[in-house]
């Protein structure tokens, strides 16, 4: 069965650092999507990669003393390796610093230069080096940019541009001729009311102020802006010519079906990509879907807001298909989910450990208990038994309609609609009653057998969702009968062999003592990163012989009254102090809880450094630090020898 040709596309990570687990759930997202496909009867080609040239590559390569190359050959790989370890089952994975993109990408440049479409000029505007945009002064919110709402600079620099304005009533053409290209459909009308309709802006399509990218041929010191240099790689690495002599896997996998990405670059896909691929004179992607964030509690993942979990942390405490589960499940199709671990562990034991787990234990187990482990033929049919074969032979119709509008999370409901449907139907013909009567046991041969069947139906269907436990779940059934045409017939499950051994799929997860597991290890890297900071700011000392006053009159000491202390929410080694500072009230974590006691600190005066830059920890913004001597297993807080009024500077 071949239903025809699949490229699917994430956007590709940018090199920056360590993705985190709102980042990973694209590549999941995408993995489930393609699993499915082939699943389904499609030939598939799934790509994905990294972005690795701009300017904070090359800012961040320098503060961490390597080159641009050596910064991103190691982000890079460590990019790689979270992919794998979820278990993600790409084609190939690209990286825009591949000679063979650069090469491309340089062609592109110079065919749209020839042609008219991209000019010289001046940038001057509100420039975010984050985000590597330039913005004017009405799309800044707050003074700040649209995008991240990070700090922007006035820049300006000679650049080349692309003339957008020319393709925009073809593009608005093509989004109405084609209503699925822009998916959400709140997405579409956000991009067309936002962007297209109030008109469009010529686009810098190169810098001169960094050197870390494609070089433009024709004119030195410009290199290839973001929007040309990573967008491109969709077809650049397929093979794709611009004389048209394209590789194999262009001409057989262009145009991409779906360029899933995040939402919050829905705009470079769905107006740049797009206008660049008509300029080029090919055919635009199928359709762009710009999926949902994954937050923590009720806000997006930052580390500034140090409420930052990484996908590798949540394998190591809960599995892969775990975490692959509930960044699947818990998604909406057109909403941001929320990720907390008590959410978490709860739909752990809910749905995987209870519905899922117990359900193919009980089931396996029965077999082997009352049959040595036989499969006895479906031979005494009741009416009870046609509602739950009815279903288990529906529920791949209603995955792949669901799977077909990338509802990925209500695919996954279907499933689970048949895990409860059978566990019902255990409660109904219960089956260790039967196993008491002999006269019974054609009967319960047949409510195994249904068992069994509708197991299998569900583990094929979970294969792309849950790959490692749908193969765990076909080994105890003992079955090779997992692919497509398998679920059209409910007799799969062969009369006369033996299913495997039962084994536990998924543990109950005791919520309290894994929170508190959770903190341990959370305070626990805190200290090793405190420490190894410390130690940083030591070895920088000691290639200093001697401190200056200079280095000293740096420091701003002042006297502080402590007014409230109480214990970090989030940490146990950690106390937050208010301290009146003169006329303010400054607040001050420390992390000195296993020394004092809370109550026993106000009324104190102690001493602080006061002008230190702001830092949040675990949670929690502190203002400053407190002077502290140590010595073996004793702490003890600096003060003063007579009663001084807070505020009074220590020289």
């Amino acid at each position: 069965m071949n239903k025809g040709k699949y490229y699917l596309t994430t956007a590709i990570a940018y090199t920056s650092g360590k993705p985190h687990i709102g980042n990973t759930y694209e590549i999941v997202l995408a993995d489930s999507i393609v699993r499915f496909k082939k699943l389904n009867g499609y030939d598939v080609y799934f790509q994905t990669g990294t972005d690795e040239h701009g300017e904070k590559i090359q800012i961040k390569a320098k503060d961490a003393g390597k080159t641009p190359q050596q910064f991103v050959d190691e982000v890079a790989a460590e990019i790689k390796r979270i992919w794998d370890l979820m278990n993600t089952s790409y084609d190939r994975f690209v990286r825009t610093t591949a000679p063979e993109h650069i090469e491309r990408v340089q062609k592109i440049f110079k065919k749209l230069y020839d042609q008219g479409d991209i000019y010289k000029g001046y940038y001057e505007g509100w420039y975010c080096t984050p985000d590597e945009a330039f913005f004017t002064e009405s799309q800044l919110v707050d003074g700040k940019c649209p995008d991240c709402g990070r700090e922007v600079h006035m820049a300006r620099e000679e650049a080349y541009f692309f003339r957008m304005s020319n393709y925009a009533d073809r593009l608005m053409k093509h989004i109405e001729e084609n209503p699925k290209f822009i998916q959400p459909e709140s997405r579409k009308n956000e991009m067309v009311n936002n962007f297209i309709k109030p008109g469009l802006q010529d686009l810098c399509v190169s810098r001169t102020s960094f050197d870390w990218g494609v070089p433009v041929t024709f004119d030195e010191g410009h290199v290839v802006y973001v929007w040309i240099d990573a967008l491109s790689n969709y077809i650049t690495f397929l093979g794709y010519d611009i004389e048209g002599n394209h590789d194999q896997l262009y001409k057989k996998y262009w145009p991409a079906d779906v360029h899933l990405i995040g939402k919050d670059i829905l705009r470079f896909h769905t107006i740049y990509w797009p206008i660049l691929l008509m300029a080029l004179g090919e055919e635009l992607p199928k359709q762009v879907f710009g999926h949902p964030w994954l937050l923590v509690g009720e806000g997006k993942m930052s580390k500034s807001k140090g409420n930052v979990i990484y996908a590798d942390d949540l394998v190591d405490l809960f599995g892969v298909d775990a975490v692959r589960y509930y960044v699947l499940h818990e998604i909406p199709f057109a909403n941001d989910g929320t990720l907390t671990y008590e959410l978490l562990i709860e739909r752990i034991n809910s749905d995987l450990a209870n519905i899922l787990g117990n359900l193919v234990n009980r089931t396996v187990t029965m077999t082997n208990k009352y049959f040595d482990g036989e499969i006895l033929p479906a031979s005494e049919h009741e009416d009870i038994d046609d509602e739950l074969i009815k279903l288990a032979l529906e529920t791949p119709v209603k995955v792949e309609k669901k799977m077909d509008e990338l509802k990925v999370a209500d695919a996954i409901d279907e499933i689970f609609s048949l895990l409860r449907r059978s566990n019902k139907y255990i409660d109904e013909t219960q089956p260790w009653v039967l196993g008491k009567d002999e006269s019974k046991k054609a009967r319960l041969g047949t409510v195994l057998y249904n068992l069994l069947e509708s197991i299998r139906i569900a583990a094929v269907l979970l294969e792309p969702f849950l790959p490692e436990t749908a193969q765990k779940m076909l080994e105890q059934l003992n079955t090779d009968k997992k692919n497509w045409e398998s679920l059209q017939n409910f007799n799969g499950m062969v009369p006369g062999e033996k299913v495997g051994t039962p084994e536990i799929l998924f543990a109950r997860i005791d919520t309290a003592k894994k929170i508190e597991e959770i903190n341990k290890i959370n305070e626990a890297k805190e200290e090793k990163k405190e420490k190894s900071s410390e130690k940083n700011e030591t070895a920088e000392e000691s290639n200093e012989e001697f401190a200056t006053i200079d280095d000293f009159d740096k420091l701003d000491l002042r006297v502080a009254e402590v007014i409230k202390a109480e214990r970090h929410p989030n940490a146990d080694k950690l106390l937050v102090f208010q301290l009146k500072v003169g006329d303010e009230i400054r607040q001050v974590v420390s992390g000195i809880a296993k020394y004092y006691n809370p109550e026993d600190l106000v009324g104190k005066k102690v001493v602080m450094v006061y002008n230190l830059k702001p830092v949040t920890l675990r949670g929690v913004e502190s203002r400053g630090m407190l002077l502290t001597a140590e010595k073996g297993k004793k702490l003890t807080m600096l003060s003063t020898l007579q009663d001084i009024e807070s505020g009074a500077t220590v020289s």
